[in-house]
């Protein structure tokens, strides 16, 4: 937890598929953590349903990856042992709604709750060999609702008409119902964490947080309890954001909201997108691993032929502007170069992603000038655009503060 590589790991995971009148893709990358501690699960038509009830979750580990990739294998699976949940969602179409929401958050409850203690009783965990924990941020899409659960500090968006209309509230022990639970449990919040040491409120796992005798699993210092949020389908449904803290530390819910509804517009490849997202966010600061999946409705934006016309004119803009400053000095370093075209107030960048969504086509259009000076650059300091962007980004938000 919290020990970081010299060079960030870029390599990424990419998904996607059709089906159920949806779409989705996704992508995680490492990045500068010495551990990649994400997981996923993305099903569409899950088992014994029909195939537009799908299911999607991000899973957010710490201390160790064990935990977070066996709830993206199982949790589903314990869920759906619950009659709750399954007749509710079976008579989606019948059931009073009431009813049919509680059947279903009453399942989804009862899954992470056995998971948790089947977890608990791992050979790995009972003997203290294992201390990891998960965040999970789940989605249960149906021919009517979308239903949110969320247990921790990754968080879903649901955007419609471009703005956040139903977002997930994080789990910090700073948040006063949160502090409450641990109060109570005999535990204590210091520099906002858990006893000063965990940045998180609810996960799964994490049980040296969850051995306080005389209370119940949900009262715990750390609850594996989600939070569940509700929204009714509308033809004006866009998409759906699920992603670690990696991407909310240096995105706000409406950047999120403006980028994806803007790069949909140029290219309709939702892993492109997922990618753009994840190197957007490195270069804006992130040190976290970083997973994101984008579940795409009817009502997504469409490729734009003007939107795609202004990205490639946007694109001749910044090679003409690094050509002309490499050719004042051939010995430009790349962070000049970026420090440059961030003087420059250049108009027309990615809405919520700015420069930092540029910075592939930077680094692309440096190499191809200087490529000698390109590779030596990547030797003496491994990632020059990061740093100077995240230096930046730093600055700006103490500003802001």
């Amino acid at each position: 937890m919290g020990a970081f590589l010299d060079k960030p790991k870029t390599e990424k995971y990419n998904e996607s598929k059709n089906g159920g009148g949806l779409r989705y893709g996704l992508s995680s990358m490492q990045g500068w953590r010495i551990e990649m501690e994400d997981a996923h699960s993305a099903i569409i038509g899950i088992p014994d349903q029909k195939e537009t009830v799908c299911w999607f979750a991000v899973f957010d580990g710490h201390a160790g990856s064990r935990v977070s990739a066996h709830c993206a294998h199982h949790l589903l699976d314990c869920i759906r042992t619950n009659d709750d949940f399954t007749c509710s969602l079976q008579q989606e179409h019948t059931l009073p709604t009431e009813e049919m929401q509680k059947g279903i958050q009453n399942g989804i409850l009862k899954g992470f709750l056995e998971l948790d203690e089947k977890l608990r009783e791992s050979p790995e965990v009972a003997s203290g060999e294992d201390k990891s924990g998960t965040t999970a941020v789940c989605a249960l899409i149906t021919d009517k609702f979308l239903t949110l659960a969320n247990c921790g500090d990754s968080r879903g968006v649901f955007c419609v008409n471009g703005k956040p209309a139903l977002v997930t509230q994080d789990h910090k022990p700073s948040n006063e119902p949160e502090r409450a639970r641990i109060q109570n449990a005999g535990g204590t919040v210091m520099i906002q964490r858990v006893n000063g040491s965990l940045a998180v409120s609810r996960a799964l796992g994490d049980f040296e947080y969850k051995n306080v005798e005389g209370k119940g699993p949900t009262e715990q210092l750390v609850s594996p309890e989600p939070e569940f949020f509700v929204k009714e389908r509308t033809d004006e449904d866009e998409f759906l954001v699920l992603a670690c803290d990696g991407v909310w530390d240096v995105m706000t819910n409406q950047d999120i909201c403006d980028f994806i509804s803007a790069r949909l517009k140029v290219n309709d490849n939702l892993e492109t997108v997922c990618n753009e997202v994840i190197d957007t966010c490195l270069h804006k600061g992130s040190r976290d691993n970083m997973s994101i999946i984008i579940i795409a409705f009817p009502a997504a934006p469409k490729v734009d032929p003007e939107a795609v016309k202004a990205d490639k004119e946007l694109d001749a803009l910044l090679e003409k502007k690094i050509t002309e400053f490499v050719a004042q000095d051939n010995e430009v370093e790349l962070s000049q170069v970026t420090q440059y075209l961030m003087d420059e107030d250049i108009k027309g960048l990615p809405q919520g992603g700015g420069l930092y969504a540029k910075k592939v086509f930077i680094e692309e259009v440096y190499k191809k000038l200087l490529p000698e000076k390109y590779e030596s650059t990547q030797e003496e300091c491994p990632n020059p655009l990061a740093s100077l962007l995240f230096a930046n980004a730093k600055n700006a938000a103490l500003e802001d503060n």
